[in-house]
């Protein structure tokens, strides 16, 4: 990120307040910002947010990511003074976000009644375990939770093995992105009512509603998807391939591209045999289908595979970790990835901003506050007129 990067992304001038720790309000906080919204953190005095100390290695650069774009102020939310300073704090703001226990902001006198009866027009992004209603409400829940009670767990891995999960905490993004996705919806509302409104995003339901057919699935057939690895059942061929260097995906499951790859593999024949000629006959002969295909790849090289998916339009792709990313020109020419300019480790690769909009871009402008409370001075006293002496005093109470 060469130089300062102007703001001129669709939610320039909306504030955002964000109060939750970890992973899912943290990351909807991110999205929001990188759209262009003057996102202020809110971390405990001290150690902050624990996502300060996730990630591998011996530098822990989550943060980098998932804080960038934001600004960090300090307060205690466990006192009536610090409660009542990011309650002033939201009287400004057009959104927050968080993501406590069900009833842990009613408790300190934040919830919804109390902070709309200030600011009408406040948008409220609550994300939770369970949601805000119902048996299991009050109950913890973390990501990996509502991967389980969504569905998702069950049907990833090997199916001689118990369940596993992916290498990254999809339950708290994916609630993270319906919760900025809520934020985007209840906006538009807002422009026309001039009215605020609370969104409910439960982690197990985030995780639900991509899941597909699983229920309906159950309902009308009686069928229970079960683990099946690296495959879908029923979708053929689609799978990754062993080459004589390593592994190769291959998507052809529909008719036309199969017979695109059957010509690619010198079996054109295999387009007409009834056991692999219609979607329907290639899942029923699956697992026969993939050792065929493998049979072939096994031959060649990752490049002699992916040149032939290539020139016969075969939706195809190599099997990438960081450094092929980081290397791939496909990447580099879209700026996919970018290099920030951190505080605490100088430059520093990350992803780049999602979804691309034409007129009004989504960017990353400022790095992650490298320090807990490091915009106190310039929040609390240029947005609400607290002088030095004030500010002074709360921190050396631990307030701030």
């Amino acid at each position: 990120m060469a130089g300062a990067v102007a703001n001129e992304g669709a939610l320039k001038g909306i504030r955002v307040v964000e109060l939750g720790q970890l992973l899912a309000g943290p990351f909807c906080g991110q999205l929001l910002g990188d759209m262009g919204a003057d996102v202020i953190k809110v971390e405990p005095p001290g150690a902050g947010d624990p996502m300060r100390d996730w990630g591998l290695g011996d530098d822990k650069v989550n943060w980098e990511v998932i804080a960038r774009n934001k600004k960090s102020v300090s307060a205690n939310l466990r006192v009536a003074e610090g409660q009542e300073l990011v309650r002033r704090l939201l009287a400004t703001a057009d959104v927050m976000v968080e993501n406590f226990k069900p009833g842990t902001l009613e408790k300190w006198g934040l919830g919804p009644d109390a902070l709309h009866a200030i600011n009408p027009g406040l948008i409220i992004a609550r994300m939770s375990g369970y949601g805000q209603t119902g048996p299991y409400s009050d109950r913890a829940g973390f990501g990996g939770i509502g991967e389980a009670m969504g569905g998702w767990r069950y049907i990833v891995g090997e199916p001689d093995r118990p369940p596993s999960r992916m290498g990254i905490s999809i339950g708290d993004t994916l609630t993270a992105t319906y919760g900025c996705m809520g934020v985007l919806a209840a906006l538009h509302s807002r422009s026309s009512t001039g009215k605020g409104q609370v969104i409910d995003t439960a982690l197990y339901e985030a995780v639900l509603q991509v899941m597909e057919s699983v229920i309906p699935e159950y309902d009308h057939s009686g069928i229970i998807r079960e683990r099946s690895g690296s495959f879908l059942p029923g979708i053929a061929p689609s799978n990754v391939y062993k080459c004589s260097d390593g592994d190769f995906m291959i998507g052809a499951n529909k008719d036309a591209i199969f017979a695109r790859l059957a010509e690619a593999m010198g079996r054109p024949e295999l387009a007409t045999d009834p056991r692999y000629a219609t979607h329907v006959a290639r899942g029923t002969n699956q697992l026969e289908l993939d050792a065929l295909i493998n049979e072939w790849t096994k031959t060649l090289t990752i490049e002699e595979v992916d040149a032939l998916m290539i020139k016969h339009s075969i939706p195809a792709g190599k099997v990438y970790r960081a450094p092929e990313m980081l290397a791939d020109p496909h990447f580099q020419a879209r700026e996919a990835i970018i290099e920030v300019e951190t505080e605490r480790f100088g430059k520093l690769k990350m992803q780049n901003v999602v979804p691309r909009l034409s007129a009004t871009p989504s960017s990353v402008r400022t790095p992650a506050p490298s320090i807990v409370g490091q915009h106190n001075a310039e929040i609390y006293g240029g947005l609400l007129g607290l002088g030095e002496t004030q500010l002074a005093d709360l921190a050396a109470r631990g307030i701030i």
